[in-house]
Order: C-alpha cells, then sequence, then structure tokens
C-alpha cells in the first residue's frame, strides 16, 4: 500500500510540476500526453488484468502456454497501435491542436514496450510478488519525472511537449526492470487440450471492453476541452482535472489490490463480499474528505498546488472532484463484478460513457456546464451499479 501510495504521489508531483513550470496555456499540449499517457495505461491495464488473473488460476506447462500466447499478442498490438500513431501524428496534431506533431511519433514509438511491461506486471500481481511489482513502478515513475524535469531546465529552447514526450518513451524502458524471462522464453509446447483458451479469451474482450469504458470516462472530457476551447481554458481544465482526480488514484491503489484476493477467494470457494464493502467504506471516507476540502478551501488547494495563475479554475474544483468521487465508488464495484465474471456492470458503464461524451458534445458552453454533465452521468453510473449490486445480493 505504501508502494502505490509513493508511486501514486510521485506520478502526481509530475504533473503538478509540468503545471507550474509551463502555465495553463504551455500545459494544455502537455496534458493531452498525460491524458494519452491514462489512455494507455487503461489499455496496458488489459492485459495486466488478465495475466494476472490466469497467473493466479494456471501453473506449470499451461502457465508457459499462456504467457507464450499473450507475450506475442500484446507485442504486435502495440507494433499496430505504435504504428498508427506514427501514421496519423499530423492529424492528431489538428485535432488536439498542439504545436507539433514529434510529441505523437516520439509517444508512438514506446507503445510496443509499454505492452510488453503490463505483461510483466501482470505476472507479478497474479504471483502476489507486490514487491518486484512496485519496482517496475518506482523506475518507470522515478525516470519519468527526474529525466522530463532535468530536461526542461537544461533544454528550455526545445519544445516542452517533444521532452515530456522523450521522458515518457525512455521510462517505459525503466518500467521493464526487473523482467521475468519466462515471458519471452521460446516455448515449443502447444495449446493443450486443458487449457480453456475460449474462457481467456471472452475475459480479456469483457475486460478490454470495460478499459475501454474507463478510456472514455476518465479522458474524453480532457480531449474534448481541448478541442472546444483555447489553450488558456484547456489549460485550466487540465489542472482541474489533475486535482479533482486525486480520488480515483487513491481508489485506483484498493482495485489494484481488490483483483488478486477476489479472484483468490473465488477459488477456494469464499465469501467475496466482505472484501469489498471494506473497500468500498475507503474510497467513500477518502471522498468525503477530499470533496469537502475541496469546498471549503478551494483557492487554497490551488494555490498550494499549481500557483496563481490557475486561480481562475477553483470554484469548479468541488463540483470535479465530486464527479471523480461518485466515479471511484461505482468502479470499485465494477471491477469486483468483472472479477467474479458478472458482466452486466461493464455493459452499464459503456453506456454511461458514452452518454458522457454526448452530454459533453452537446452542452459545453462553458466549463463548468462540462463538469455538471459529468456529475450527471457518473449519478446514473453508481445508481445502476448500486441497483445491480442489491439485486445480485438479495438473489444469492
Amino acid at each position: 500500500m505504501l508502494t502505490i501510495l509513493f508511486v501514486n504521489a510521485g506520478n502526481y508531483l509530475y504533473n503538478l510540476l509540468l503545471g507550474r513550470l509551463l502555465g495553463p496555456s504551455g500545459f494544455a499540449d502537455a496534458a493531452i500526453l498525460i491524458t494519452l499517457l491514462l489512455v494507455l495505461s487503461f489499455v496496458g491495464m488489459t492485459f495486466q488484468v488478465t495475466t494476472a488473473k490466469y497467473a493466479v488460476l494456471l501453473e506449470g506447462v499451461q502457465l508457459g502456454i499462456f504467457l507464450k500466447i499473450i507475450f506475442k499478442y500484446s507485442l504486435l498490438f502495440g507494433v499496430i497501435l505504435g504504428a498508427s500513431v506514427l501514421l496519423f501524428s499530423n492529424q492528431l496534431q489538428e485535432i488536439f491542436k498542439t504545436k507539433t506533431s514529434l510529441m505523437f511519433i516520439l509517444f508512438g514509438l514506446g507503445l510496443p514496450m509499454y505492452f510488453i511491461m503490463s505483461i510483466n506486471r501482470g505476472l507479478y500481481q497474479g504471483k502476489n510478488d507486490l514487491r518486484n511489482l512496485s519496482k517496475t513502478y518506482y523506475f518507470e515513475m522515478l525516470c519519468r519525472l527526474i529525466l522530463t524535469v532535468s530536461l526542461l531546465y537544461i533544454l528550455p529552447q526545445i519544445q516542452s511537449s517533444i521532452i515530456i514526450a522523450l521522458g515518457i518513451l525512455i521510462s517505459f524502458a525503466f518500467g521493464l526492470i526487473p523482467f521475468q524471462k519466462i515471458i519471452s522464453r521460446k516455448n515449443n509446447q502447444t495449446l493443450s487440450d486443458n487449457l480453456d483458451t475460449k474462457s481467456i479469451i471472452t475475459f480479456f474482450a469483457l475486460t478490454a471492453f470495460y478499459e475501454l469504458t474507463q478510456i472514455i470516462i476518465n479522458n474524453s472530457d480532457i480531449m474534448l476541452v481541448k478541442h472546444y476551447f483555447d489553450n488558456e481554458k484547456a489549460g485550466l481544465y487540465a489542472s482541474l482535472a489533475l486535482i479533482g482526480r486525486v480520488v480515483y488514484f487513491v481508489a485506483w491503489m484498493f482495485v489494484m489490490l481488490l483483483l488478486p484476493k477476489v479472484i483468490e477467494l473465488k477459488k477456494q470457494g469464499a465469501d467475496t463480499l466482505p472484501i469489498l464493502l471494506k473497500y468500498v467504506l475507503y474510497i467513500v471516507c477518502l471522498s468525503t474528505i477530499i470533496v469537502l476540502s475541496a469546498l471549503l478551501f478551494p483557492e487554497i488547494v490551488v494555490r498550494l498546488m499549481f500557483g496563481e495563475k490557475y486561480l481562475p479554475i477553483a470554484f469548479l474544483l468541488w463540483k470535479y472532484a465530486l464527479a471523480t468521487s461518485i466515479f471511484a465508488i461505482a468502479n470499485i464495484f465494477a471491477y469486483y463484478f468483472l472479477s467474479i465474471n458478472k458482466y452486466v456492470p461493464v455493459i452499464i458503464s459503456a453506456f454511461l460513457g458514452l452518454a458522457q461524451i454526448i452530454l459533453i458534445v452537446l452542452y459545453h458552453n462553458s466549463l463548468e456546464q462540462v463538469v455538471v454533465m459529468q456529475i450527471i452521468a457518473m449519478v446514473v453510473l453508481l445508481l445502476f451499479q448500486l441497483v445491480f449490486f442489491f439485486f445480485n445480493n438479495n438473489k444469492k
């Protein structure tokens, strides 16, 4: 838990320093790269969660066969996605109104490494080897933080978004340390009849579908704001999103701990409900504290974290924190049900993610209106998740 806190704190510091160093207008381009990194983390989480689950369920030869398959497809996916980013870098520059397309090219070059890194982390997570899992996060975070901030000071003449993209690219290589050779080891074994590939594909597809909803809900607002508003407002909104997402970043720690424990308890035939309720209680308490702090001391929070230039956005802080808190609570339920093979919440999340995009596209006269649309979508999402939870529990 302390390790995850430290890594999240480091990533948060990275974002805060960029915001302070670049100012609202410069931070707008940086925020797009940070958002793409978050999008990438959700896509990578599909591979990581699948690897973690089957590292718990499979052993010996079967585990080796499984790792061979998922390594091959993760690398292939990374190459195709990376090539696509390179190919459409100019179009991405036009859509997001950035100053250069090179930032997208550098980002795309690192994608194959990132998906291999996700498999490596998933195997550590499934084995419950938290020590080595934490090292991969430490090395990635520290490299990105130290290298990026140092280069921004040393090379002020270079476009800041290029330096940030370069820091992200190099950090992926450090995130592979320590690497488990079993993942890429040549394996002459063929598919075993006992390896249930159908269930693996089903779980992977549903996880990918759910992670897509996470991408939509978590990042569509920043991308749409960058498209609809000028750089100054987009930078202010990016700082708002970063502060408001404290709840989500901390909630993610509990998701990382919850998933393998629930799978292990289910494997043993034990009751998984108490552990879910414990983590939900943690998130509710944390969310309440953060929303109240944002409501009572918005200007103090914004001034401390980003500085005077970002004060115009302070009045929206508690509303954004509320939207994120509601989503974090709903997310705990969704991941819990995903881990016990209940997939209705995933479909619900997808519909509400699309609803959020539609609401923002239709109603974006001001940044406040964008935030209110998210609150509406997240309240409906949480209500659906709670209804399903109580229905499923009463059925048992």
